[in-house]
């Protein structure tokens, strides 16, 4: 049976996406592999009435929300590929049938990959994290460490200094132009040059960043800038316009959340250049919308 609407992703971004098309009372199909992006951090913050919630928790309950609604179908697995055009899609996932549907909806989100330093991959989501309006206040301030990663770094650096006393560890990238310098200057923001050659546990409560050169600096956190990437191949293989960021790669919308290719939208992490759950489940409201009323029209026009 051709569902109305597949969405691959079911994070904060595809499941508000699918609340919008369920009340629409259209076919929709979820896929979702249960790895979402926030799994890392046992809580979240920032997000309206659900301070210090986890991730997981949230998710478990929309789709415990969702599976009362008779249009929604929920897959577990990932989906290996998809092709087709608008009005005739087909999603195939491995050991399942191909699933066709008319629109087509991406949020499958990011793959954070993180610098190659030991002791920094076991932290990720705990002390060492990417956001400080997510976790910052829990830090309960002192010292803090931001690893440079791209261009922004001294920017994100001024930026997490409200929440701390802040040291931007450069490690290896090239030393910030004068207009950075000036601003980490004005945000109080130290600057350390050397390679970082681990993340090791310190005194207390405290991690220890150890350069190469054989200094050592304890912090309470360690923010980070990963590299992201557009988890599958999908976007990819159909030509979905990408815009670069200065972390990687995002695929390009419009307001609707439509991307470059007819009937395919895109929505949460995987659309977004800067995101947390309140903004992915904004954003997969919009795509909702955009994918319900192509529907409709179409259906107007047929």
């Amino acid at each position: 049976m051709q569902q109305d609407a597949i969405i691959i992703g079911g994070g904060f971004a595809g499941l508000s996406a699918a609340y919008i098309l369920a009340r629409a009372r259209r076919k929709v199909t979820i896929i979702d592999s249960g790895e979402p992006r926030n799994r890392f951090a046992a809580h979240s913050h920032g997000a309206l009435a659900l301070d210090g919630k986890s991730g997981r928790e949230i998710l478990a309950e929309a789709r415990t929300q969702l599976a009362t609604y008779p249009t929604v179908t929920f897959v577990e697995g990932e989906a290996d590929s998809a092709e087709g055009v608008i009005d005739d899609f087909h999603v195939r996932i491995a050991g399942q049938k191909p699933i066709a549907a008319r629109r087509l909806l991406l949020a499958s989100g990011m793959e954070d990959r993180l610098p190659d330093i030991p002791g920094l991959e076991e932290r990720w989501g705990k002390t060492v994290l990417h956001c400080p309006y997510c976790h910052g206040y829990e830090i309960g301030g002192g010292p803090i460490g931001v690893l440079a990663t791209h261009p922004m770094s001294a920017h994100q650096a001024s930026v997490v200094a409200d929440w701390g006393d802040v040291t931007l560890f450069t490690n290896g990238m090239p030393e910030p132009d004068d207009a950075a310098l000036a601003l980490l200057e004005r945000r109080q923001v130290g600057l350390q040059a050397g390679l970082v050659s681990a993340i090791e546990t310190g005194a207390g409560k405290m991690m220890r960043i150890c350069l190469a050169n054989g200094r050592d600096f304890e912090v309470r956190a360690l923010f980070v800038g990963p590299d992201m990437h557009i988890r599958g191949s999908i976007a990819e293989n159909f030509g979905c316009a990408l815009e670069e960021t200065p972390a990687g790669k995002i695929i390009a919308t419009d307001v609707s959340k439509a991307t470059s290719v007819a009937g395919i939208y895109a929505a949460g992490d995987i659309a977004r250049a800067f995101g947390n759950i309140t903004l992915a489940s904004a954003d997969g409201v919009m795509a909702g919308l955009g994918a319900h009323q192509s529907l409709m029209f179409a259906a107007a026009h047929s």
